[in-house]
Order: C-alpha cells, then sequence, then structure tokens
C-alpha cells in the first residue's frame, strides 16, 4: 500500500487537473487579460494545491500551470511554441515562481502539523505525569499509558506484563529504534514488524515490567511518536517504583 495520505493523492491528482481547468476557463478572456494576470491567477491555483497536499504536488501544479499556460494563453495558440519574447520571460517566471512558492506551502503545512502533533504528544505526557502524581493505584497509570500507546502508534492492541522478561521479542529502544535480536529494524520504511514489540517500563533504572505492543499492518508511526512513546513507559515505570517493592517481581535479564 501507499504511504501517501488520501489528502496527498487527491493533492497530485489536483496537481495534473486544476491547472488545465483553470486554463480552459481563461481561455475566453485571453484577448483581454494580461499574460502576467494570468499567470498570476495560474500562481493562485499552485499555492491552493500546495498547501493542501506536499511538495510533489505543488512541483506538479507550477509544471502543469506552466505548460498549459504556454499551450492555450499565448500565442500561437495551442501549439508549445511562444513567439513573444515577454511571454517567454512570464512562462518562466511562472514556473520558477510556482516551484518556489509551492514549496513554501508545503512547508507551511509541515509546520503546521508539527506543531499540532507536539501540542497532543505535550499533552499526553503532562496528563500521564499529573495521573501518577495524584493516584496510588498503579493498575490505572498502566491503563492509561495502554490508551495512549494505542493511540499513539496506531496499535491493535496493548497489554502489559509485570515481572519477568520471557523470550525476544521485537523491541522498541529508548531512543526510538526498533531492534529484532540484534538487527536495527527500519520501521520508518517497512512499519512495524508483525509481531508483538516490548517496549520495557524503567523507573529509576531498574526494570518494571514491559508493554508489549500489537502492530496494525501497514502503520509508519515516526519517531517522535515512538520518542514520546518511550517517555510514557518511564513514566509507567516511575510509577511503579514508587509505588514500592512487592508490586512487580524480580527481572529476569536477557
Amino acid at each position: 500500500m501507499t504511504r501517501y495520505s488520501l489528502r496527498d493523492r487527491i493533492a497530485v491528482t489536483a496537481a495534473l487537473a486544476a491547472p488545465l481547468l483553470v486554463t480552459l476557463l481563461l481561455v475566453p478572456f485571453r484577448g483581454s487579460l494580461s499574460s502576467t494576470n494570468t499567470a498570476l491567477i495560474l500562481v493562485v491555483v499552485v499555492v491552493a494545491v500546495a498547501a493542501a497536499g506536499n511538495r510533489v504536488a505543488g512541483a506538479l501544479t507550477a509544471l502543469s500551470a506552466a505548460a498549459w499556460f504556454d499551450f492555450f494563453l499565448t500565442p500561437p495558440y495551442q501549439n508549445f511554441t511562444i513567439n513573444r519574447d515577454g511571454d517567454v520571460g512570464t512562462t518562466v517566471l511562472l514556473l520558477a515562481v510556482g516551484v518556489a512558492v509551492s514549496q513554501l506551502a508545503a512547508r507551511a503545512r509541515r509546520l503546521e502539523v508539527l506543531v499540532v502533533t507536539d501540542a497532543e504528544h505535550l499533552t499526553r505526557i503532562h496528563d500521564t505525569a499529573e495521573l501518577a502524581r495524584s493516584t496510588t493505584a498503579t493498575d490505572t497509570v498502566v491503563d492509561h499509558v495502554k490508551q495512549q500507546l494505542t493511540e499513539l502508534l496506531q496499535l491493535r492492541g496493548c497489554r502489559f506484563e509485570y515481572g519477568s522478561l520471557l523470550g525476544r521479542p521485537p523491541r522498541l529502544e529508548q531512543d526510538g529504534s526498533v531492534t529484532i535480536g540484534i538487527r536495527r529494524w527500519d520501521v520508518d520504511q517497512r512499519g512495524w514488524p508483525q509481531e508483538e514489540i516490548e517496549l520495557r517500563a524503567i523507573g529509576n533504572g531498574r526494570y518494571q515490567g514491559r508493554f508489549m505492543l500489537i502492530p496494525s499492518p501497514d502503520t509508519h508511526p515516526s519517531l517522535q511518536s515512538r520518542l514520546v512513546a518511550v517517555i510514557l513507559a518511564d513514566q509507567t515505570g516511575a510509577a511503579l517504583d514508587t509505588a514500592g517493592p512487592g508490586t512487580v517481581m524480580s527481572p529476569v535479564v536477557v
């Protein structure tokens, strides 16, 4: 399956279709509108598609806009030849400005997503810390973090094991990487391994238990999300450690 979102796929389709449709709408007015004005209208189309999609969509829109501007709006019409020097300059500027503006629009969209994502991550960390501080029921913290991890990492499920470490499942490490044995697994390119993944809960340097993550197929959680997951697990470990001995069994190191 493609890793592009539905929004991005729609934007790429719009990148190919929108400049053509807008250019056709401008054809009846090409005698009264200057080349500069029609080019500016097409730049607006480029920005709109780039803001809704990604850099690829923005660049495709700029290329499409320049091509259809040349074909329909500069003489000789219905031909990719340009006779007037001014139209050549306008076409080149349309392409250059379109590509530049599309990249800025796409970057603005990405930064907006990062800000929203960061705010959500901070909320998860803050809420977990507040819960751990306000309750002595460690099961409540564990259940809360299981729910948070399921949402954050797009899991099919999540369970918590107190005490001993059994087997050698794939592991989500402290640096956000995933290892299978001694091999590093590329989550960004390959998604989760399709088996349960261990995320250890460490409190004050001591092993307290582990979350077993049940991945959904074809999901690629970001490094940022994986690092937040590690923080949430460590908050659970700290809460269990504060609860004192007897809450968990002695660990078996593997």
